[in-house]
């Protein structure tokens, strides 16, 4: 905090209602919102791109019309995000719903593999506390997967 924003403070004739704003900008964190929504043409598009581009604390919007994904940049909250593309566009919308191939231990679980998702990606799983214990792999599944593995040095060997 400056000197002149001490000032401020101390001389404060409009009730720190404009002030008040300002610093709620700043305590706020840059956050990067994923939103699944469906994009049929050009149109659609351009709806669900207009529909943020004027919000409040938005530096950039994306769109991925192949993915049905809307990435929008900014100091905003993903709910008040979502509510907006809900609210202006009238499409259905939701939060991504899918994290890479990679990062989950059993994508071909049930709950985890969705036809639906983009090329190498599969359902946050995690995230799901009804399929969770599913996707991950007890210790009777690890035992039996990791015996003719090559990474272990205790698996069989045939010789």
């Amino acid at each position: 905090m400056g000197f002149l924003d001490h000032c401020a403070d101390v001389c404060n004739f409009s009730h720190g209602h404009s002030h008040d704003s300002k610093k709620l900008k700043r305590n706020q964190q840059l956050q990067r919102v994923e939103i699944k929504v469906k994009m049929d043409c050009e149109g659609c598009e351009k709806k669900v791109k207009k529909s943020v581009e004027g919000m409040k604390g938005v530096t950039e919007v994306e769109v991925d019309p192949k993915r049905s994904k809307l990435t929008v940049v900014g100091y905003v909250d993903s709910n008040k995000v979502l509510n907006r593309v809900r609210h202006r566009t009238g499409k259905a919308a939701e939060l991504w719903p899918y994290v890479p191939y990679d990062v989950v231990e059993h994508p071909y679980a049930p709950g985890a593999y969705d036809k639906k998702a983009p090329p190498g990606y599969v359902r946050n799983v995690a995230a799901n506390p009804e399929v969770a214990p599913l996707a991950r792999a007890g210790s009777f599944e690890v035992k039996y997967t990791t015996a003719f593995s090559d990474e272990n040095p205790n698996a069989c060997v045939l010789m």
